[in-house]
């Protein structure tokens, strides 16, 4: 039995008596003792106490929060960066038959341009996500716009045939500041925003990667036109790499300037009692092991990986996949993609606002995994029928559940780890997506040269089949449910207290008033 059910059982049993000797305390006792001094209703477990989370609510005081405007200015800032980095992953696939006529490269060596994303994230996730325990989201945020900024300008002098391997080294020092941004959204979201907010905060965090994606899929095709003349097709490349130095590095500036750690006052009761908390009571290591040992978010970790690792294979095969069955087609290629990232926008925002309403994570997190398969199905059959304008319907379909199932899995990552640390749950989800888009992106990519690209997509519906599983699966096994610890003695009214409380439920406890 561990020290947890030991303190539960001893707070049982002491309760069990009080209630043998009088279940209502006299006024004496309510004088002294105040809102402790009463009797809790007990759940059905032996081994956790469960009290409603209204009468919970009237143990102790609630702590001073307040919500400042420039939080939008954070969540702003960073969506910037998020959206830099993004658009120079997807800067060299969407044209890729151009890249690989310019470089002299095969279809594997211009894959792994946006592969070296997913590569570089697997072994720096662990020391980036203690980096951010330990030194914080701003430390973070200012190393990772740094190295993305450095990335953007050693690909300006790469616009040459025979440059490509620096031109990889600049797509692989990106992506190192990739490691810096995807675990962050949720954190910052938690740090800055009240409890009614994190979910839409944290939409809004992804919405600015998925933003960059869009201009990745967008731009590129425009500004690099598939030309013969190889000393035109270099100024062109060399015009699109300025630009984006440009922007990172205005970026950059602008996150060591104004970027902040956190506000002076918490916004959400949550974040108060995190600050209360000793640094020697976190430790890194044993939050990652709990967090391996949580079945439910370990099904999460998988099923997430299968989602968005098809979502990574799709982004970086795109142009492939349109130029099989619709050659010369490379701008539409591109707005096929916006399309898929513009819908998967709406889908996050409508999903974070919903959950934000709602706190229904496993119904919504279960039908937009269903619905991302049906979507997958049918862009998958539709794809070779010869007419573009289903093509854009199709992927705007695919887009919207697929993109939009990303805040949503970092969000019932937090409800079903909490109290653990946003940033190493996140990242856990994110190795996982990083790993699946490793494999299927050379997996579909070799299965579309061998059998066309019917069968690598059928490919990725077969694993999102399994995600779907899994997910019923974690939804059946799951709980998220406040836990209260107490080591209570009423002779002497010593009253330690922790607690653990889900943002699904915090509302109803805040809203109770004067009491947590």
């Amino acid at each position: 039995m561990n020290s947890e059910d030991e303190v539960s059982h001893e707070w049982a049993e002491s309760l069990d008596k009080a209630r043998v000797n009088d279940c209502t305390p006299t006024g004496k006792e309510r004088n002294s003792l105040r809102e402790y001094a009463y009797c809790l209703p007990l759940g059905d477990g032996d081994d956790t106490l469960e009290p409603s989370a209204i009468d919970t609510a009237r143990l102790f005081p609630l702590m001073e929060t307040r919500l400042y405007k420039r939080r939008w200015v954070m969540l702003f800032i960073f969506s910037a960066y998020s959206m830099s980095n993004a658009f120079m992953w997807l800067q060299y696939g969407i044209i890729s038959n151009i890249f690989m006529r310019f470089y002299s490269i095969g279809t594997l060596a211009i894959d792994w341009l946006s592969m070296i994303y997913f590569l570089t994230y697997i072994p720096l996730i662990l020391p980036v996500m203690w980096l951010l325990d330990n030194r914080g989201i701003r430390d973070v945020v200012v190393v990772g716009s740094a190295y993305n900024c450095i990335g953007a300008w050693i690909k300006t002098g790469s616009a040459d045939p025979s440059m490509f391997a620096l031109t990889f080294f600049g797509q692989f020092m990106c992506s190192v500041a990739t490691v810096y941004i995807l675990g962050i959204p949720s954190r910052l979201a938690s740090l800055w925003f009240g409890q009614q907010e994190v979910s839409t905060a944290c939409s809004i965090g992804v919405l600015g990667n998925q933003l960059g994606i869009a201009i990745g899929f967008l731009v590129p095709p425009i500004l690099v036109p598939n030309v013969d003349d190889m000393d035109e097709l270099a100024h062109h490349i060399s015009i699109m790499f300025y630009i984006s130095a440009g922007v990172a590095t205005a970026i950059f500036v602008l996150v060591v300037i104004v970027f902040q750690e956190k506000p002076e006052l918490p916004p959400s009761q949550a974040q108060a009692q995190a600050r209360n908390m000793q640094p020697d009571e976190y430790s890194y290591t044993a939050s990652i092991f709990s967090l391996l040992r949580n079945k439910p978010f370990m099904l999460l970790v998988i099923s997430y990986g299968l989602n968005v690792g098809c979502f990574y294979a799709i982004s970086t095969l795109l142009n492939r996949m349109i130029i099989e069955h619709y050659p010369g087609e490379e701008v539409n290629a591109g707005r096929i993609g916006l399309t898929i990232v513009i819908a998967g926008m709406a889908g996050s925002l409508i999903c974070g606002v919903w959950l934000d309403k709602t706190k229904t994570y496993k119904q919504t997190t279960l039908a937009v995994y269903i619905l991302s398969l049906i979507g997958m199905l049918v862009y998958a059959f539709t794809l070779n029928l010869g007419h573009l304008w289903v093509v854009f319907v199709t992927a705007g379909v695919l887009g919207f559940f697929m993109t939009g199932y990303l805040p949503l899995g970092f969000e019932y990552a937090v409800e079903l780890t909490y109290p653990e640390s946003e940033g190493t749950s996140s990242g856990l989800l994110n190795c996982s997506a990083q790993i699946f888009g490793i494999i299927f992106t050379i997996a579909q990519g070799k299965i579309m040269d061998k059998w066309g690209t019917l069968a690598g997509n059928i490919f990725l519906c077969i694993f999102l089949l399994i995600g779907t599983v899994l997910t019923g699966e974690m939804l059946t096994s799951s709980t998220v449910k406040p836990v209260v610890l107490l080591a209570l003695s009423i002779e002497t009214a010593h009253i330690k207290a922790a607690f653990r409380y889900p943002s699904s439920i915090l509302s109803e406890l805040s809203q109770e008033g004067g009491y947590l």
